[in-house]
């Protein structure tokens, strides 16, 4: 089995980042960049993590008019980034694919975030179930013809069984057994997210601020590889 695991940047600073990269080492070769560390170290920490071999999921998700999402993504494009997010409506999905054109960008619809449970749906206006718009919102990444959707494990198989045996689905919220959940609300284990059909899981607090990030990298991967 090759490496699943998404190691979540969830720091303050480019020091930090930095700093979190080398002590990983060789554990973890895929990093996401989500909105705080890209505020703080921009666009060139991206390409810092792309010159030294890893990979990097930007974790932006794009929410614009068309246009700008168009051309927000060929940037992106341009750079070598492997997988990048973008909301889950049809326009944006689209958008985000005409902008990417030729190049090996992977793009992700965003479904419904895992800190998200059936209240805050109720508080945005939502009357369905939040299982019912995961399912919309894939159907609509299916017509769009997006690479792949960011999910709860929890919906990982409905997801795995529209969406076929080549898309990418990536599960945050991913946490062993008694780490704690932080402020996730539909989580589950690696090696659960990966069974119901996960290609990869992000895992942030868990292995950045474990004593020994390296090692819990590499006891988490041992412990998918057991339970796989």
């Amino acid at each position: 089995m090759s490496n699943p695991i998404i190691v979540a940047l969830d720091v303050a600073n480019r020091a930090e980042a930095r700093a979190l990269v080398t002590a990983i080492g060789d554990a973890a070769g895929f990093y996401k960049v989500g909105m705080e560390l890209y505020a703080a170290a921009g666009i060139s920490f991206v390409e810092e993590l792309l010159g030294e071999g890893h990979q990097v999921f930007l974790d932006l998700k794009f929410y614009d008019i068309p246009e700008t999402v168009k051309r927000a993504t060929a940037q992106v494009a341009s750079k070598g980034v492997q997988l990048l997010t973008v909301h889950g409506s049809q326009a944006v999905m689209k958008a985000a694919r005409e902008g990417r054109g030729a190049a090996a960008l992977r793009l992700l619809g965003v479904t419904v975030l895992t800190s998200f449970d059936q209240s805050d749906l109720a508080d945005l206006g939502y009357p369905c179930k939040v299982e019912d718009l995961v399912a919309l919102r894939v159907q609509k990444a299916k017509e769009a013809g997006i690479d792949g959707i960011v999910c709860s494990a929890l919906e990982a198989a409905q997801v795995r069984a529209t969406l076929g045996p080549d898309a990418l689905i990536v599960t945050p919220g991913v946490r062993s057994a008694g780490a704690a959940a932080g402020d996730q609300k539909r989580v589950a284990t690696p090696a659960e997210a990966l069974r119901a059909g996960a290609s990869h899981v992000v895992i942030g607090r868990q292995i950045t601020r474990a004593a020994d990030p390296r090692a819990e990298a590499l006891r988490v991967l041992e412990e998918i590889r057991a339970g796989a």
